[in-house]
């Protein structure tokens, strides 16, 4: 196909990214009746735990873990004045958690959490995990974490990847009411893995023989914990289901990446997104970008081009070095698509520290672009790039997400910043 007999649209605002900052800033642009378009691999996102971390780490060098998230925040900015967090109000936050939240039980997934204070899970290891809003099959653990009821964790034979017992031991020191047991998976497990048992557990026969399998185990038993396996498409239904045919709250563990919870995340994106009106180039890049006098003018496609769209705004949410917003090389760090500069550290021997699990992390952990309060990318002289283009998520300068345990904060926190800026401004 030629360049010129490439189908063209026009839309207000191109999302570059179909992490969950390019799927955040997405749903929040059609929230505001934006015309979007959105193109992208999927990235990280199949890595995702499904959880909305806020902030539970700070300083990571002390490893710090905070209830309040709020008032980690507020030290975070004060010591990291640099960080993301810094430019964003309290208000503000809350208003990008609550619209996301509101968004994602709108298409059919739940999740709960407390005012201000952080919620506990477990982890596929039986470690405590704080964080800011929870998944509903996940949000009973942290009444469990809390008065330590009698509960049975939930294994199943030949499943890779999950220990039950492993959970159970190592989470006895916190929750000491806890035990387990391995069963046969009803039908027997073609392939050892969460997704095609998540994809089994959508069939009510399914839920029925696992439920009569387990009637002999729950005398004592106040509540029961699987890992996450409950559904992908239809997680709300199979919830429901479990704790009718069980008589006790039920609750899920996230297994090890790629795992279901950010699965059901992606699935249910990708079905919304085109019912709500975005035009979507899932699995598709942006080959070629350049500014003109409205705006920009984006090239998408695979191998090929495939389409040409012009947009009056862009969202750069295309993530690190796994999503291939930046890119490394042997004298550094570049941005992909516009060749912005990248905040880095002077040379590539400062990029790691000698211990790879080094407390304070690693100095290329925080490489990224810089921007100004609105998260418009600086060009070379120190100024925003271009008037309405914005960088949001992990592709920002200054923060070190997974050692700080705030990646979905950052990248719903910084998406609806920017599309409120960008709405404002049209």
């Amino acid at each position: 196909m030629t360049a010129a007999s490439l189908p063209r649209h026009e839309v207000d605002l191109m999302v570059l990214g179909t992490g969950l900052a390019g799927m955040a800033a997405t749903a929040f642009a059609l929230k505001r009746g934006l015309s979007v378009a959105v193109a992208g691999t999927p990235g990280e996102s199949l890595f995702a735990s499904g959880l909305l971390d806020l902030l539970a780490v700070h300083p990571t060098a002390q490893c710090r873990v905070w209830d309040d998230p709020f008032a980690a925040v507020a030290a975070l900015a004060a010591a990291e004045p640099d960080h993301p967090y810094a430019k964003v109000s309290r208000p503000r936050i809350e208003a990008a958690f609550a619209d996301f939240v509101e968004f994602l039980g709108g298409i059919g997934l739940d999740y709960h959490g407390h005012d201000g204070v952080n919620a506990m899970v477990l982890t596929p290891v039986g470690t405590v995990k704080r964080t800011y809003r929870v998944p509903a099959g996940m949000w009973a653990a942290d009444h469990g974490l809390r008065h330590t009821p009698a509960a049975l964790l939930v294994d199943f034979e030949g499943l890779k990847g999950y220990s039950a017992a492993q959970a159970a031991q190592t989470a006895r020191a916190v929750w000491p009411g806890l035990r387990h047991v391995r069963l046969p998976f009803p039908g027997g497990l073609a392939i050892p893995y969460p997704e095609p048992m998540a994809l089994d557990m959508q069939s009510p026969a399914v839920r029925q023989a696992l439920a009569v399998s387990l009637a002999p185990r729950l005398r004592g038993v106040e509540m029961v914990g699987f890992p996450a396996i409950l559904g992908i498409s239809r997680t709300r239904e199979v919830l429901a289901d479990m704790r009718g045919l069980l008589g006790l709250p039920v609750f899920e563990l996230p297994t090890m990446p790629p795992a279901v919870t950010g699965l059901r995340l992606k699935a249910a994106f990708e079905e919304c997104l085109p019912q709500l009106g975005a035009m979507t180039f899932f699995g598709k890049l942006a080959l070629m970008a350049r500014a003109d006098g409205k705006g920009f003018v984006f090239t998408v496609g695979g191998a090929e081009p495939e389409a040409r769209i012009s947009a009056r705004g862009a969202v750069l949410a295309t993530g690190r070095f796994f999503g291939r917003g930046l890119v490394p090389h042997r004298k550094g760090i570049r941005e992909a698509l516009f060749d912005l500069p990248v905040v880095q550290p002077a040379s590539r021997s400062a990029w790691h520290g000698q211990s790879m699990f080094d407390p304070a992390g690693h100095g290329v952990n925080r490489a990224g672009l810089a921007t100004d309060v609105r998260f418009r990318p600086f060009g070379a002289n120190g100024k925003p790039a271009f008037e309405t283009l914005y960088a949001v998520g992990s592709i920002l300068a200054g923060h070190d997400w997974t050692s700080q345990k705030c990646g979905a904060g950052l990248a719903l926190v910084t998406a609806h910043a920017a599309v409120e800026d960008f709405a404002a401004s049209i």
